[in-house]
C-alpha cells in the first residue's frame, strides 16, 4: 500500500480502525520478512505458547519486547526473522480434550489411543491457535509463513532424531527412580511443574519395637520415629540413625519389627539422621520419599528392590505379590484414608506417642499429633498432592549436557541480561539432576523405543528400523509413553529452521502424511530449502532456495520470562550446544513478571489478573505496547498501572494532533533520509535533537534497556518536537508573518523530515499509528515497516542548541512566573533586559516576534531601564529579565494569598515529615501507605518551594 496522495487526517484518533486496517495488509504483503537475500541476518524465536493458551499480560510483555527488537532490526536493513509457533502442551491439551469428552458424558478410555489422538488433532484444527490470532492484535510482526507447531511432521522428525542420537550416545537411558507422580493425571511431572503450598498438617510419633529382644542402653525396647505421612510406614525399609549418636550405636545393624505389617527392617547409620531433631531416628521409605531414596541406596538397597505401596491413583496395593504383609483392610484404600487407618491401628496397639500440651494455667492435655505447617508439593496442572512414586522412566543425562552450556555462559558466548541472573543459572546447572523425559500420556511425541520378546529394548526412529535391529522372529511392542513437552521445545532454535534436513530437503511437495502420533513424517517443504508447511496458500513461500539453518543459527537473541529459565532456556542451551556445536543464541534477556498494581503476583484465584485484549480494546495496542516497554527495567517486575496505559494513549493522541497541525500547515512527507540543509537556529537545533535521539535509541536497544529507549523517544516527541519545536516555528509558518519565503520553505522541509524520523524511531514501539501517519503525510514508495532507520548525516550544532535552549528556558520561566502569580497566560507584559552579553543581545533581537507570540512579552529597547515598582525578575544565563507588574496585579493581595498558601502547604509537609520520621509508621504500616506518604511529602515540599519562589519574585 503505497501512497499517491496525502490523506487528510480525521480529527479523532481511532486505534481500533487503524489496527484492523494495517495488520492484514502487512501480513498479506509479506512485510514481516521481505526478500533480503544479501542482508545480515537477525533472528529471534518466540517462546512457543501452549496451543491451548490465550494471551495473558505476561505474553503481552514478552512479545512486545521481541517485536520492538525485530521491527528495529528490520528497519536497520537486516534479514529479520522472527520464528513463530505453538507448543503441543502435552498435559494441558490432553486435559482440555478430556474435559470436553466429560462434558458430553464421554471419557478418554472409551477410545483407542489412535482414535483419541485423532480427536486431539480435530480440536487443534478447530479451536487451537487462538493465541496466534491474539498475537496479531498486539501487532507482533512474526513470519507467519513459517509458523511452526511442535507436532508438525518436520518437527516430530527432529524430536525422534534427537532421542535416538542421545540414546546411542548413552545420554538417554531407562532407570527406576522416584518421580513426582500426579495421581489425578496419572503421569510423572518434572520438579519444575511442582508448586509448594503451605498446608496445615500434623506430626505423628510412633514406637517401632526392636526385634530379637534387643534393647537400647536405657533399656527401652523400641525406637521412636516421627512422620507427617503415617501411611508410608506400610512400605518402610529401614530406620536411620546418625552413626555418631551415642544413643543408638549399640543397635546399628540390628532390626525393628514394623507394627501392622510385621516386616523386619534394619537400623542403619546415615548422616541424614540429625541427632538434634526429634528422637534422632528417621523412618526410611525409599519408594516414597526422595531423601529416603538416597538413604536406601547408600544402605545398599537397589531401586528394583524398593517397596512401592501405591498404584497410579495413589491407592494402597500389596508391595509384592509374594509378600502379603499389608493387611487386606488397607488394599485399595486412598492414601489419605490409609493415613487415618494407620493412626487408628497404631493407637490401638499402644504404639502412638501422644503430643502433650501444657496450658498457661498448668492444665495438661494429650493429642494424637502435633500440629505443623507443612510444605506440601502440588501438581501445577492436576492440582492434587504429588506422590513420590517409584517407577521406570526415561532419563536424559543432564549433567553431561549441561557442561558445554555452562562454559558458553562463562566464556561470554552467551550473554545473560541482566547479568545478575548468571549466578542463579550456574547454581541450577551445576546441581542439575537427571531429567525425566517420559510422560504417561497419549498426546505427544511417542517415545521411539520398542520392547522385544527377547527381553531387550530397541530404540530407532521407525518400527522398521527397530525390527531391523532386533532381527527376524523378535516380536516388538512400542513404549506407550510420550516425551516431556519441554524435550521437544528444547529444539526450538534449530528444529524450526528445518534441522536435520536443511542440507538434504525433500523435493517440493514431497511431504509424508502425518501419523496418528505426529510421528514419522517428512521434513520441510520447498525447493532446495527446508521451509515449514505453513506458507500462504495463494503462492509459493518467500525466500525459496535459502539455507535457513546456516543463515539463522545461532539466533541473535532470546527474550523470555525468568520463570522459564530452567523449564526452557537452559534446556535449549544444552540441546543447541550438543547438536549444533554452537550455543543457540548470543544473548538471553530475562524480563520480570507483570504484577498487580499493589505488587502482588497476579492469579485467577486472587481475581487480580488483567486482560491485555481488554486494554487493547480500550486504549489501543500501541498504548499497551509503549507501557510495556517504558516499564521494563532490567531486573525489576512491572506493576500494572492502567493510568499509565491511558497516559500513553494520550501520547499517541498528541502525536496525532501534532501531525494534523503539520498537515494543515503544509508540512508533509520528506524525500530525504539525511537531514535537509538548515540556516535557522531552531531548525538546526531540532536536527541535532534527532541526532541525539537516534544515538540514545541505538545505545539503549543495544543494551536491551527498553525503558531507556522508550523514555528517549517519548521525551523527544512530547517535549522537544510537540511542545517546543512546533511552538517555536509558528511565527515562521504564520501566513501573516513578515518572513522570507525561503525561511518558511526551509522550516516546512525540516519539520517534515523530523516528523518522518519520529515515525520511524517510534515505529518499533507504536507500529499502528506510525504506519497510518506515514501514509497520511504524503506519497511513499514503501510502507513504514520497510523504511530505513534514521541516518541523519548531520551533527549537533552547539550554537543552535544553546540559542534554542535559551529561548525555551526564557519562555518556560516567563510562563511559570505568570502562573505562580495568577497572571493570565495571554496577558501582555513589557520586558526589560539587564546584564545581557553580546551573544544574548543578538538572540533577543532575533526572538522578538517569537517572544511576543509564545510568552506575550514585548521587549523594550536594549539598554532601557525598567520603571520603579513591583516587578518579576527572571534570570536566564547571565541576563536578568525584568517584567513590571504595576497595574497588572494587586501586589499586596497577591503577597497575602501566596503567604497563606505557603503556610498551609508547609504545615502539611511538616506533618508528613513527622510520620515518615517515625520508625513505627515506616516499619509497620502497609507499604502502599508509606509509599503514598512519601509521594505526598515530595509533592507538598515542591509546592512550598514554588510558593517561596513566587513570593521572592514580588520582593
Amino acid at each position: 500500500m503505497t501512497s499517491t496522495d496525502k490523506q487528510e487526517l480525521p480529527k479523532t484518533f481511532d486505534p481500533a480502525a487503524i489496527e484492523a486496517k494495517w495488520y492484514p495488509h502487512w501480513e498479506e504483503t509479506n512485510a514481516f520478512r521481505p526478500e533480503r537475500p544479501d542482508a545480515a541476518p537477525y533472528t529471534i524465536v518466540n517462546p512457543p505458547p501452549n496451543v491451548t493458551g490465550s494471551l495473558h499480560i505476561g505474553h503481552a510483555l514478552d512479545n512486545t519486547l521481541q517485536d520492538i527488537m525485530i521491527r528495529y532490526e528490520r528497519l536497520r536493513g537486516k534479514d529479520a526473522l522472527w520464528v513463530v509457533g505453538t507448543d503441543h502442551a502435552g498435559i494441558a491439551t490432553q486435559m482440555v480434550v478430556e474435559r470436553q469428552l466429560e462434558a458430553a458424558g464421554d471419557k478418554r478410555t472409551n477410545y483407542s489411543r489412535e482414535d483419541f489422538v485423532k480427536k486431539v488433532w480435530e480440536w487443534k484444527e478447530e479451536s487451537g491457535g487462538q493465541i496466534t490470532r491474539q498475537l496479531r492484535r498486539l501487532g507482533c510482526s512474526m513470519d507467519w509463513s513459517r509458523e511452526q507447531f511442535t507436532m508438525d511432521p518436520h518437527f516430530s522428525k527432529a524430536v525422534l532424531n534427537v532421542f535416538v542420537d542421545l540414546y546411542n550416545q548413552g545420554l538417554i537411558y531407562r532407570d527406576k527412580r522416584l518421580v513426582n507422580w500426579d495421581p489425578k493425571l496419572k503421569t510423572a511431572i518434572s520438579d519444575l511443574e511442582v508448586e509448594t503450598r503451605e498446608v496445615q498438617g500434623h506430626f505423628w510419633h510412633f514406637r517401632y519395637p526392636l526385634a530379637d529382644g534387643v534393647t537400647l542402653d536405657d533399656r527401652r525396647d523400641h525406637i521412636v520415629v516421627a512422620t507427617t505421612r503415617p501411611e508410608t510406614m506400610l512400605a518402610d525399609m529401614a530406620v536411620a540413625v546418625n552413626g555418631a549418636d551415642p544413643r543408638y550405636t549399640s543397635v546399628i545393624g540390628k532390626f525393628v519389627e514394623l507394627p501392622i505389617t510385621g516386616r523386619r527392617i534394619p537400623i542403619v547409620a546415615d548422616d541424614h539422621a540429625d541427632p538434634e531433631l526429634g528422637s534422632g531416628a528417621v523412618k526410611i521409605t525409599p519408594g516414597h520419599d526422595f531423601n529416603d531414596f538416597e538413604v536406601g541406596r547408600r544402605a545398599g538397597i537397589a531401586a528394583a528392590d524398593m517397596l512401592n505401596m501405591f498404584d497410579a491413583e495413589a491407592k494402597v496395593v500389596q508391595v509384592a505379590a509374594s509378600d502379603g504383609l499389608i493387611p487386606a483392610e488397607f488394599i485399595g484404600v486412598d492414601r489419605f484414608d490409609a493415613r487415618k487407618l494407620v493412626v487408628e491401628r497404631m493407637k490401638a496397639l499402644g504404639l502412638l506417642v501422644p503430643h502433650v500440651v501444657t496450658s498457661k494455667d498448668g492444665e495438661v492435655t494429650e493429642h494424637d499429633a502435633e500440629p505443623r505447617t507443612i510444605q506440601t508439593p502440588y501438581g501445577d496442572r492436576g492440582g492434587v498432592v504429588i506422590e513420590p512414586w517409584l517407577t521406570d522412566q526415561w532419563y536424559v543425562d543432564a549433567k553431561t549436557l549441561a557442561q558445554p552450556a555452562i562454559q558458553a555462559v562463562k566464556t561470554g558466548v552467551i550473554e545473560i541480561v541482566p547479568k545478575s541472573w548468571e549466578k542463579t543459572f550456574f547454581h541450577w546447572m551445576d546441581n542439575i539432576q537427571p531429567w525425566c523425559v517420559s510422560r504417561q500420556l497419549w498426546w505427544g511425541h511417542r517415545i521411539p523405543a520398542w520392547y522385544g520378546s527377547d527381553g531387550k529394548c530397541y530404540v530407532a526412529e521407525t518400527e522398521e528400523a527397530a525390527q531391523a535391529l532386533a532381527g527376524e522372529g523378535v516380536t516388538l511392542e512400542r513404549d506407550s509413553d510420550v516425551l516431556d513437552t519441554w524435550f521437544s521445545s528444547a529444539l526450538w532454535p534449530f528444529a524450526t529452521l528445518c534441522w536435520p534436513d536443511s542440507s538434504n530437503p525433500l523435493p517440493s511437495g514431497e511431504v509424508a502424511a502425518r501419523s496418528a502420533d505426529g510421528g514419522e513424517a517428512a521434513a520441510c517443504d520447498g525447493g532446495t530449502n527446508s521451509l515449514p508447511l505453513h506458507h500462504p496458500a495463494d503462492g509459493p513461500p518467500p525466500h525459496s532456495g535459502e539455507d535457513l539453518l546456516r543463515k539463522h543459527y545461532p539466533n541473535d537473541l532470546l527474550i523470555s520470562g525468568f520463570d522459564i529459565l530452567f523449564f526452557w532456556d537452559a534446556r535449549m542451551a544444552m540441546m543447541g550446544t550438543h547438536f549444533m556445536g554452537k550455543a543457540p543464541w548470543k544473548q538471553l534477556y530475562l524480563h520480570g513478571l507483570v504484577r498487580a498494581a499493589d505488587g502482588a503476583k497476579m492469579s485467577k484465584s486472587k481475581g487480580n489478573t488483567v486482560d491485555p485484549l481488554g486494554l487493547i480494546d480500550q486504549y489501543g495496542a500501541d498504548a499497551l505496547r509503549f507501557f510495556m516497554a517504558a516499564m521494563e527495567s532490567q531486573g525489576r517486575d512491572i506493576k500494572m498501572d492502567e493510568r499509565r496505559v491511558e497516559g500513553y494513549r494520550n501520547f499517541a493522541t498528541k502525536l496525532w494532533n501534532a501531525s494534523r497541525y503539520c498537515q494543515s500547515n503544509g508540512i508533509g512527507a520528506s524525500a530525504s533520509v539525511s537531514a535537509p540543509q538548515a540556516t535557522l537556529a531552531v531548525n538546526r537545533w531540532i536536527i541535532g535533537e534527532v541526532v541525539d535521539t537516534v544515538a540514545a535509541l541505538d545505545k539503549a536497544l543495544a543494551d536491551l534497556r527498553f525503558d531507556a529507549a522508550a523514555n528517549a523517544i517519548y521525551h523527544f516527541v512530547w517535549d522537544q518536537f510537540c511542545d517546543w519545536y512546533l511552538e517555536l516555528i509558528k511565527p515562521t509558518l504564520s501566513q501573516d508573518a513578515e518572513v522570507q519565503p525561503a525561511m518558511a520553505t526551509e522550516t516546512r522541509a525540516v519539520a517534515g523530515w523530523v516528523l518522518d524520523q519520529i515515525l520511524v524511531m517510534l515505529h518499533p514501539f507504536m507500529p499502528f499509528i506510525t504506519e497510518e501517519l506515514w501514509h497520511a503525510l504524503g506519497e511513499r514508495q514503501n510502507d513504514l515497516i520497510l523504511a530505513q532507520w534514521p541516518a541523519p548525516d548531520a551533527n549537533v550544532d552547539a550554537d543552535a542548541k544553546a540559542e534554542t535552549e535559551w529561548r525555551i528556558a526564557l519562555v518556560r520561566e516567563i510562563r511559570s512566573a505568570k502562573n505562580e502569580l495568577g497572571i493570565p497566560p495571554g496577558q501582555r507584559l513589557r520586558g526589560f533586559v539587564q546584564g545581557a552579553n553580546d551573544r544574548t543581545c543578538g538572540w533577543i533581537n532575533g526572538f522578538a516576534t517569537g517572544a511576543q507570540r509564545l510568552a506575550r512579552i514585548d521587549f523594550a529597547s536594549l539598554g532601557e531601564h525598567a520603571p520603579e515598582g513591583a516587578n518579576i525578575q527572571i534570570v536566564v544565563n547571565e541576563a536578568t529579565f525584568v517584567l513590571p507588574l504595576e497595574g497588572i496585579i494587586d501586589i499586596a493581595a497577591e503577597k497575602a494569598r501566596l503567604a497563606k498558601a505557603l503556610e498551609a502547604v508547609t504545615k502539611e509537609a511538616k506533618s508528613l515529615d513527622g510520620r515518615l520520621s517515625n520508625p513505627a509508621f515506616v516499619e509497620k504500616a502497609k507499604p502502599e501507605a508509606v509509599e503514598k506518604a512519601r509521594a505526598d511529602h515530595a509533592e507538598k515540599s515542591a509546592e512550598a518551594e514554588r510558593l517561596t519562589a513566587a513570593l521572592g519574585r514580588l520582593g
